[in-house]
């Protein structure tokens, strides 16, 4: 049995390497995204996890490597991808930093198609080579391929399929070693990226919702009399709606109070939910329940619970810590603007990865970086193809779930108001209540649930492949190879696009420099995931993978506020820098303050090197660091310079 396994693995490798082609020829200097941006950040992730787990020998879950005028650094709120960090450990001193993240990117890309084969297996009757295509279908899905231009954690997506796997083997047997799986994969899917364990828990509870009650549509009843009082309420908001759009605004009188109206997200949110309480009561709906709680069952629970708590204990105990001190992050979720999520035509889009899109439409990827990996929803049409014929002659049957899931996921990434061609409707979709919803509303960004749609759509296609199988027996290998042929053809994104992984010729010269010193970089600043005080890139955090001296400034996905205030409080010089780093200006009296503490601040912080960026740091920047230090030039790039401070 173990040839059949061992081509599948191949047949996976065999991909990974053709659909990322030009990589492997180099994979030692180049990489899938820029390293200027979230690319650096994941690459940086696995040297600091490396530096202080190996050379350091401390917790890998802090760090002094950034930020390093204050206390250590806590990671446990960072997109810290420790899973990846952990299958690079033992790589990097032997292959080096480049070398590595390509190898634990392209194993990601493996384990995420090796785990949705299993899944499929479990749950569709599809061969090997159907189920091998379901695989291949989702882990260089448009979604994940887009995806691993800059966010590497969402391309490690083999927790999802693995967890699916584990709780549906956990909910049939009841066995305390399936649940326990369950949770393991729970805590492998956080220390993937937290997003990934809060989906978990959204398919658990829908998973044993689904066990527990059962929803029926009662007999028809006699016309409510007071229906018609809802009624009227719909029209007269879908009046109120039509005004809004044809003027400016609306002033009405609610009980003598008056009230104005301008915008139109509330009046639309009002129309939805009475149109859902209306449907409610054409449908008619009665929950039942159908599944009685066991011993057997708690008993399975509590140990999956522990599975999962005990692998994330040091984390749990990192955020525990913040949240007494007063430093765990909670962003606010504004009604408007938060963050949105995908167009509603971006699922039927053409794959933008493909050489023939990029041709015709545009390297999105290359006009608009942040914006094609956060919103690239395209789905298989191929494999969307083969579930609507194969559903459309009643040829394949799926069950309600996986349906159910499909179009949950779906639309949930739609974010909390709908899109269409660009333009928002403001009707509200689930996201938009479900964000409000304390750990649920940790994923913040909805986009990202097209993971999980993308997901739900390979499972199908699987099922509806095994389908077409048996429906013309004789033909089965003739079909699959045949929709095999056109599905890699539709989702091959090769060549692919790739970034130079050099590091300035001027980071070599402080990485030669045997002391024990900091590096500030010009512009200066401090930046996170949701918002930014100067101007930082992630490309310092790069380079320091070659130079591994101290930064002053950082990035992370989630920097304590009162962290950055003492910074600035207590260093002035640091709150000047960061102001003049965003275009602002600076009073005499601080100019002059900073001038006569600049060499003390040299001498407090260990600042053994400056980098000044000429492309970005603006001249009032240049001219106060020069005013404020003594700096030799050593050497030039054509747009950075390095200088070495008097000590």
């Amino acid at each position: 049995l173990w040839a059949p396994r061992l081509g599948v693995v191949l047949g996976y490798v065999t991909v990974a390497l053709l659909f990322t082609w030009p990589l492997p020829a180099h994979v030692g200097t180049a990489l899938t995204g820029d390293p200027g941006g979230d690319t650096g950040v994941y690459v940086w992730n696995q040297w600091v996890f490396q530096h202080e787990a190996l050379v350091n020998r401390q917790s890998p879950l802090t760090t002094e490597r950034i930020l390093s005028l204050t206390q250590r650094v806590n990671l446990t709120q960072h997109n810290y991808t420790a899973f990846l960090d952990l299958l690079a450990l033992p790589l990097m001193p032997v292959l080096g930093v480049v070398t590595t993240f390509n190898v634990v990117y392209l194993t990601a890309t493996i384990l995420t198609a090796l785990f949705t084969y299993l899944l499929v297996r479990r749950v569709t009757e599809a061969s090997p080579i159907e189920a091998w295509l379901a695989g291949l279908a989702f882990a260089w899905s448009p979604v994940l391929v887009a995806r691993s231009t800059g966010h590497f954690s969402l391309v490690a997506a083999a927790p999802l399929p693995a967890f699916i796997l584990c709780l549906i083997n956990a909910g049939r047997s009841r066995r305390p070693f399936d649940a326990a799986l369950a949770g393991l994969a729970v805590a492998w899917a956080a220390f993937s990226d937290v997003y990934y364990a809060v989906y978990c828990l959204l398919i658990a509870t829908a998973y044993f919702a689904a066990q527990v009650v059962e929803v029926q549509r009662e007999p028809q009843r006699a016309r409510q009399p007071w229906v018609w009082v809802l009624d009227l309420l719909i029209l007269c908001v879908a009046g109120l709606i039509i005004g809004l759009l044809l003027g400016r605004g609306g002033h009405v009188e609610v009980f003598g109070l008056p009230v104005s109206i301008r915008g139109l997200y509330t009046p639309v949110f009002v129309l939805t939910a009475l149109l859902l309480v209306r449907a409610l009561f054409w449908w008619r709906p009665r929950v039942l329940a159908t599944w009685s709680w066991s011993p057997a069952t708690a008993r399975a629970a509590f140990i999956g619970l522990l599975a999962c708590a005990g692998p994330l204990s040091p984390v749990l105990y990192g955020i525990g810590e913040n949240i007494v001190g007063g430093h765990y992050v909670i962003p606010a979720t504004l009604w408007r603007s938060s963050p949105r999520g995908v167009d509603l035509l971006a699922w039927v889009d053409p794959n933008p990865n493909h050489v023939v899109a990029r041709w015709a439409f545009g390297d999105q990827q290359a006009a608009a970086p942040t914006a094609y990996m956060e919103h690239t929803a395209a789905l298989s049409i191929v494999a969307l193809a083969v579930v609507g014929v194969a559903m459309w002659r009643g040829w394949y049957r799926p069950k309600a779930g996986w349906i159910a899931f499909a179009i949950g996921s779906a639309l949930l990434a739609l974010g909390p108001f709908l899109i269409v061609a660009g333009m928002n409707t403001y009707v509200p979709g689930p996201w938009s209540l479900l964000r409000y919803v304390p750990i649920i509303g940790a994923a913040r960004t909805p986009t990202r649930f097209a993971v999980l749609t993308a997901l739900a759509l390979a499972v199908l296609f699987g099922g509806a492949l095994a389908a077409l199988g048996r429906r013309f027996p004789e033909r089965r290998r003739a079909i699959a190879a045949v929709i095999g042929a056109f599905l890699v053809f539709e989702l091959c994104p090769a060549p692919r696009t790739l970034y130079s992984a050099e590091i300035p010729s001027l980071y070599h010269i402080i990485a030669a420099d045997p002391r024990a010193v900091r590096v500030l970089h010009l512009p200066f600043g401090v930046r996170d995931g949701l918002s930014s005080a100067g101007n930082f890139t992630a490309e310092y955090q790069y380079f320091q993978t070659l130079h591994r001296k101290p930064l002053i400034g950082g990035y992370l996905s989630r920097i304590p506020r009162p962290r950055i205030d003492r910074m600035r409080r207590e260093f002035p010089i640091v709150d000047n820098f960061m102001t003049l780093s965003e275009g602002g200006t600076l009073t005499a009296e601080q100019i002059s303050r900073a001038h006569r503490v600049g060499q003390d601040f040299v001498e407090r912080a260990n600042i053994g090197w400056v980098v000044i960026d000429y492309a970005t740091a603006p001249p009032a920047l240049v001219k106060a660091a020069f005013h404020a230090f003594d700096l030799d030039e050593v050497a030039h790039d054509g747009r950075r310079a390095l200088y070495a401070t008097a000590r």
